[in-house]
């Protein structure tokens, strides 16, 4: 990773460095088990290859019942739930009920352990029989200038649930990164957990024991955001490319899963293919609107031909070695281009039905305030994207009048059965899904943070909006604001209007270390804002932050964090708890 304001990679080392340091610290035989959930962020700082280097003979998921092994250790990585302590422990019973050779079992908690693990295995009976430790899989890079901590279910746990774990992991996660790349000065955020991080982080450096290393910091400015501070925009439709790959075939890890005859590998049957900046081709499409995507693909297919066409006009050994040194770059491009040409087809076809239409202007109906979308959203009851448009209707009505609230939660219930009432109970204590009370809040925030675009260039954008083809993410929107300490300051009483408290930090920078403030202020290096999003970031968001570069004039870089990737799908999937199930991806 080369593009990067600051070297990212160095956390994906770091992990396979403290992985490889518990495994080599095993002697004799190893049979490893992970944590399915674990198994792709895992492998995306150690391969399978490099484990078996360092004695691992086997691998297997962890699975509740009896288990084999002939190996002398078992090392486990596993997240810290009950129901993992269940299986780890009938392992440990039924490996010791058989006799001989004696087993050593060895569990390490990804990225904590907790009371309430080593409780149950005490409970079971088999404390005593394992070695415990805690393997801290932090910040995983996913790109030159993307990081993800890949907590799942975090918007859950911080807003629904309220529990602490996943801002710990933040708080710790940012430590970690300033002890890389030195203490970031200011500090900006919006939102009761980025409050909560922010005061973790500084009582954290107040109690730090040791002095700290004298280190030029790297990063300027934090701005930590809420996920719940804007619930509107991961409930559009996303209309990058990259963001429509995810709303229609879902990314997970870096990598979307294809037929094989789309990515050009055997057909049959799905694989993976990876999604980031080392595929050229799709580092220059995926934060295109995909309106203006068909010129780009015409144009960079007529450069690629007419450079294999240059193959004719080379008449000396220089010539012809300078050209045979580029033709495999423009043959991979080649590959590339008609890889996303495929894809890029297939979100063209869905895009083009009557279903994607009419949702997509029921949200512009919504987002604009022009009218009800009730009698749509009736007719989708049985479709997909139900919750998205019923939440969106919510949010942007200050809730649903009360005949309509009853209306749809009787026929949620009727369609998808009364267990569905606890997922039901979830949106209405979020705030998602309510009876409408009070003043409408919305066309105040839509107007003071220019949140519609009527007119906007997709082909050469001058705003943030281009990404939802003219809404701006009221999440970018904060922090854009954040970027200008006079907008900052005049952006207070619009923000209020959103949850949780808005709020700035100072950091006081090890005296000594200046001199990178002073060459940032001369003009000689780029500013770097590191945003973090607590409960999960849409690949549209990802797209606008990185068009800010253009908007700062190229003077500013953007280093983006966050718990994990989101739509509102998946975003809404991990509210709806396992007893019921809704048409949603």
């Amino acid at each position: 990773m080369t593009g990067s304001p600051v070297v990212l990679s160095i956390f994906k080392e770091h992990a396979k460095s403290q992985l490889m340091e518990i495994i080599d610290g095993v002697v004799g035989s190893k049979l490893l088990i992970i944590d399915a959930k674990l198994s792709s962020p895992i492998s995306m700082v150690a391969d399978a290859k490099s484990l078996k280097e360092h004695g691992i003979e086997r691998m297997v998921y962890l699975e509740p019942g009896r288990m084999s092994a002939e190996q002398n250790n078992l090392i486990y990585l596993v997240s810290p739930r009950v129901a993992n302590m269940h299986c780890i422990a009938e392992h440990v019973q039924w490996l010791k009920s058989k006799g001989g050779k004696q087993k050593n079992f060895y569990v390490y908690f990804v990225s904590r352990k907790t009371m309430i693990c080593e409780r149950a295995l005490e409970t079971a009976g088999v404390y005593s029989s394992v070695n415990i430790g805690e393997f801290q899989l932090d910040l995983i890079p996913f790109d030159d200038d993307v990081v993800s901590l890949e907590l799942e279910g975090s918007y859950r746990e911080c807003f629904l649930e309220h529990n602490p774990t996943s801002l710990y992991y933040v708080a710790r996660s940012l430590m970690k990164l300033q002890s890389i790349f030195g203490v970031i000065g200011n500090i900006k955020g919006k939102g009761s957990s980025a409050r909560l991080v922010a005061d973790m982080m500084l009582r954290m450096r107040r109690e730090l024991d040791i002095e700290e290393e004298a280190k030029v910091p790297e990063i300027d400015n934090l701005v930590i955001i809420d996920r719940h501070t804007d619930m509107i925009t991961p409930m559009c439709t996303q209309l990058t490319y990259e963001g429509l790959i995810d709303e229609m075939f879902g990314i997970k890890f870096g990598a979307v899963s294809l037929e094989g005859s789309i990515i050009r590998k055997e057909a049959g049957k799905n694989h993976l293919h990876p999604l980031n900046s080392a595929d050229a081709i799709f580092n220059e499409m995926r934060n295109l609107n995909f309106n203006v995507l068909r010129p780009y693909i015409d144009a960079k297919a007529k450069e690629i031909d007419q450079y294999y066409k240059k193959r004719h006009e080379q008449q000396t050994l220089g010539q012809i070695r300078d050209y045979v040194k580029k033709l495999s770059t423009y043959q991979e491009e080649h590959k590339n281009l008609n890889i996303h040409m495929s894809i890029a087809q297939l979100i063209s076809a869905e895009m083009k039905t009557a279903t994607f239409r009419a949702t997509l202007e029921t949200q512009e109906d919504l987002l604009s305030g022009q009218h009800s979308a009730l009698e749509y959203i009736e007719e989708c009851i049985n479709k997909q994207d139900v919750l998205r448009l019923i939440v969106l209707q919510s949010l942007t009505n200050n809730g649903l009048k009360p005949k309509a609230f009853n209306f749809f939660r009787k026929e949620i219930l009727q369609t998808y059965g009364n267990e569905y009432f606890i997922t039901l109970s979830n949106l209405e204590s979020l705030g998602l899904f309510v009876c409408q009370e009070g003043k409408n809040i919305y066309p105040v925030l839509r107007k003071n943070l220019r949140t519609i675009t009527k007119e906007v260039n997709l082909r050469e954008p001058e705003d943030i909006s281009y990404v939802y083809s003219g809404m701006a993410p009221m999440s970018v929107r904060i922090v854009e604001a954040s970027l200008h300490s006079q907008k900052w300051e005049s952006s207070k009483e619009t923000l209020q209007l959103l949850p949780g408290p808005q709020f700035e930090e100072k950091q006081e920078i090890p005296e000594g270390i200046k001199q990178l403030s002073e060459d940032r202020s001369q003009g000689r290096r780029n500013k770097v804002t590191l945003v973090f999003f607590i409960g999960g970031i849409t690949y549209a968001e990802i797209a606008a932050i990185r068009f800010l570069h253009t908007l700062e004039n190229g003077t500013r870089d953007f280093i983006i964090a966050t718990t994990a990737f989101v739509n509102g799908n998946s975003l809404l999937n991990t509210l709806v708890d396992p007893i019921g199930t809704i048409a949603t991806k």
